[in-house]
């Protein structure tokens, strides 16, 4: 499947909407709901099966990939501040939970993300952190984009997940 050229249109979520996803271990998609659909403007059948980055927003830094997959590879849960390309190429923002799914041997059998209308003072300020990370990516690739990062929380005083915490509570 081919990704979609972004447009200048952003949708939004409703306040009570909660879009549920879940993918194996490799990040196909093997569940989505209703508003995980009609979100992402494809089919179900065009979803199942297919790799979850087909929704990456080519204005995410890659570094925020790379941390989310480490978390959850080590049994942990993060959450993030995420924006996604629709099949048409607009754009929506979300603020995820993702876990992973154990067995009850422990062992992971794929994950679970939960998505909901993040706060828009968190966006309007992540936008800002994210193009630090972008532009360090490309001029020195992702072990930039992680410094950028790592010094950007250093500066805060604050842990990944108490900086993105404390945005959504703004």
């Amino acid at each position: 499947m081919n990704r979609p050229t972004p447009r200048n249109e952003e949708k939004s979520l409703k306040e009570e909407d909660f879009i549920v996803s879940k993918t194996d271990l490799k990040g196909k998609i093997t569940y989505g709901n209703k508003i995980f659909t009609e979100m992402s403007g494809y089919s179900e059948d065009e979803l199942l099966g297919t790799p979850h980055n087909i929704l990456r927003h080519p204005d995410m830094p890659k570094i925020v990939f790379k941390f989310l997959w480490n978390r959850i590879q080590h049994k942990q849960e993060i959450f993030a501040y995420v924006k996604n390309i629709t099949k048409s190429g607009a754009s929506y923002w979300v603020f995820t939970n993702v876990t992973p799914s154990l067995d009850k041997d422990g062992t992971i059998r794929g994950y679970y993300s939960v998505r909901r209308k993040p706060n828009s003072k968190a966006v309007d300020e992540i936008k800002g952190v994210y193009k630090l990370l972008l532009d360090a990516e490309k001029r020195g690739g992702i072990s930039a984009s992680d410094k950028v990062m790592t010094d950007f929380l250093k500066d805060k005083g604050l842990s990944y997940d108490e900086y993105i915490i404390s945005l959504q509570r703004q």
